[in-house]
């Protein structure tokens, strides 16, 4: 997996493309990013404890679709690999740093 929780990353494709965010949970095809992609969701009243609303939530983005920002050249970039010692380490395909 070449993205990991909390690295910042960039929209490449759909209605929020150009908006950047850090990664909040990832699956194996889909990334989680707080305030990208949202939605309405309506929910309806329960008797009398709850009142219905109207409640916004951000649903996952397909993988593919975004791209990581570098935290050292702050361009997106591509992962890449390299062997560090016995570590396999996350360099930046733009600027080959460690990531």
């Amino acid at each position: 997996m070449k993205l990991h929780k909390g690295d910042k990353i960039m929209v490449t494709a759909g209605k929020d493309r150009g908006r950047e965010g850090v990664v909040e949970r990832i699956w194996k095809d889909k990334v989680l990013i707080p305030g990208i992609n949202q939605y309405k969701k309506h929910r309806k009243a329960q008797g009398e404890k709850q009142p219905g609303e109207i409640l916004t939530l951000s649903r996952p983005l397909p993988i593919g679709n975004v791209a990581m920002v570098c935290p050292k050249c702050k361009q997106v970039t591509r992962v890449g690999y390299r062997i560090v010692g016995d570590k396999k380490v996350r360099i930046c395909r733009k600027c080959d740093q460690q990531i």
